[in-house]
């Protein structure tokens, strides 16, 4: 595989890099980037916590000391509604923070001064074990069919046309096939953590969705409600 595309593909992998050293977070930005990842970065926990919720990274390559709160903080933020690989950077030691990083929710951890080559081979080892298995990836129902890799539903054998939050609320349903996904948690995926209480979004973007893809929406087989408590999707 050439430096060039390591993070290209059919999904073009997204970075998250949250550190307040400006030297690190070039290095990293100009590494990935060159090996064709897209990269966000945050300089503290608070902006790191609202860019996840707003550009839903693929990994998060997370430094523990921030200026304005602990990465474990951060981590359990993040661990409220999103299961995205988190690999800690760390100066420090000690192994029982090392352990107490993972146990909050973190999936590998680097000690600084650390190798770039060592980061992206743990950074593509944790997007590998989050992504979905290959035969997962189409998912079929009699009425249409959702490719999570190339990020789009057809009916009929024709794209459906869905905006970026109606595919994401698909995409979260899809993900949990015959499970309930709670209110809150799909308003955490999809909105962010401060929209927890939003349920009124919901309502709106499901009769979208609906409309746009069962036969007939007043009657779903597909897109199920649990009333007051969350949806369902079932093949």
């Amino acid at each position: 595989m050439s430096e060039r595309n390591e993070g290209a593909g059919k999904h073009t992998t997204r970075v998250l890099v949250v550190d307040d050293e400006p030297q690190i977070v070039r290095a990293l930005r100009i590494n990935l980037r060159a090996r064709g990842y897209e990269v966000d970065a945050a300089p503290d926990g608070r902006t790191a916590l609202d860019l996840a919720a707003r550009r839903h990274p693929d990994v998060i390559v997370l430094d523990l000391g921030l200026p304005d709160m602990e990465g474990a903080e951060v981590i359990r933020g993040l661990r409220g509604w999103t299961s995205v690989p988190i690999i800690v950077l760390t100066a420090r030691h000690a192994s029982e923070e090392k352990v107490e990083t993972l146990d909050v929710g973190a999936d590998d951890y680097v000690t600084k001064p650390f190798g770039m080559d060592e980061l992206l081979a743990r950074l593509r080892a944790a997007v590998r074990r989050a992504a979905p298995p290959e035969e997962d990836a189409v998912v079929v129902t009699e009425e249409f069919t959702v490719d999570l890799a190339a990020k789009k539903a057809s009916r009929d054998g024709k794209d459906v046309r869905l905006t970026p939050t109606e595919w994401h609320v698909l995409e979260v349903l899809v993900r949990n096939a015959g499970r309930l996904v709670s209110q809150q948690q799909l308003l955490r995926e999809v909105w962010g953590p401060s929209y927890a209480n939003e349920t009124g979004y919901l309502r709106v973007y499901l009769a979208q969705l609906r409309r746009k893809l069962e036969a007939d929406p007043s009657r779903p087989r597909h897109l199920i409600t649990e009333p007051g408590m969350g949806y369902r999707f079932e093949r």
